[in-house]
């Protein structure tokens, strides 16, 4: 039984990252390019705006936001899926190359697949899914000892070489294709999120929807799976089978978002991290705060990034870099 205080906590903090979730995208609204005043954005929201300002606001600024948002929770609750059944804190999506088993899947298909502009948006996340998938299995087959089991540092070196490998075939494939497939490939791998459109949103809201409650309902079997596997023999819980349905749901949360963003790494590695140490490591409490954290993390990079730089700015992936990576050293030297 979870303690009424730490319930509250957990309520409180909820509803302060849904308000910073909330503050930022207003601030993000109201900077850019294409500016639109603060005073402007209340009128705009409520169809009151100019031709100009409704068109930023509705075709440019909110896209991007949600996609941006919601490619952060998916993220999130990826790495928070991998630490979990793997037991281990330096797991997350980009590190340990599913991301860039997925980034070789789409270059593959925007490069050498005849691709109609209107199912290219919704072949993605499948086409995403089916290369980080692979990957994983892959990574999965090569972190095994039969004697040993799961190793988790061995799964991370692992899974940091298939990054490395996956990113020397990326460049390979791309070495004699056109110039602005090229560039579109390059913008991919630096994370500049370019999925700001509509219907970006309705390829990626639905597996969000599906596998958020999904990964809710199985919280007591990933409690049980991140303690050890004698714990989880002992309450009765399949592990092979457990172990393995989830690692489908984080590859395909992970495919998923970074179909429409790009190669971004380490919000699946912070933000569970962060939810962890406010409110604990009960799979219940912390993963509705890692699902907003990420959310939250990936809007402050991007927003920042977008806007440090004219015309086209910093890509979020490198901004999510330069904090995530020392985060990342840190642990691996605790862990080692």
């Amino acid at each position: 039984m979870i303690h009424p205080r730490v319930l509250k906590k957990q309520r409180m903090l909820v509803l302060l990252f849904l308000s910073l979730i909330l503050i930022t995208s207003f601030i993000a609204m109201g900077i850019g390019y294409s500016s639109v005043s603060f005073d402007r954005l209340i009128p705009a929201i409520l169809g009151q705006g100019t031709f100009k300002e409704e068109f930023v606001f509705f075709s440019v600024r909110l896209p991007r936001l949600i996609i941006t948002i919601l490619a952060g929770m998916a993220l999130a609750l990826s790495g928070a899926i991998l630490q979990s059944i793997t037991r281990n804190d330096l797991a997350d999506p980009g590190i340990i190359g599913i991301n860039a088993g997925a980034g070789v899947a789409i270059a593959i298909f925007f490069l050498f697949f005849p691709i109609e502009a209107g199912s290219f948006v919704y072949m993605l996340p499948a086409v995403a899914f089916a290369g980080a998938i692979l990957t994983a299995g892959l990574i999965y087959l090569f972190s095994y000892q039969k004697n040993v089991g799961f190793r988790p540092v061995r799964l991370v070196l692992v899974g940091v070489g298939f990054a490395m490998a996956l990113s020397g075939s990326m460049i390979i494939l791309i070495s004699s294709a056109k110039r602005s497939k090229v560039d579109f490939i390059a913008n991919w791998l630096a994370g500049n999120i370019w999925g700001t459109d509509w219907p970006f949103i309705l390829a990626l809201l639905p597996w969000l929807i599906i596998l958020v409650p999904f990964t809710l309902y199985k919280a007591n079997r990933m409690n049980l799976l991140g303690l050890s596997e004698s714990a989880a023999i002992g309450a009765g819980v399949s592990i092979e089978k457990e172990r393995l349905t989830l690692l489908v749901t984080a590859v395909a949360l992970a495919a998923a978002s970074v179909s429409v963003t790009g190669g971004i790494a380490f919000i699946g590695l912070l933000a569970p991290h962060l939810a962890k140490a406010l409110i604990g490591p009960r799979t219940q409490l912390y993963i509705p705060i890692a699902v907003l954290l990420g959310g939250w993390l990936l809007l402050v990079a991007d927003t920042i990034g977008h806007n440090l730089a004219d015309p086209n700015g910093v890509p979020a992936g490198i901004m999510t870099a330069l904090i995530g990576a020392p985060y990342f050293i840190f642990l691996l030297m605790r862990n080692v």
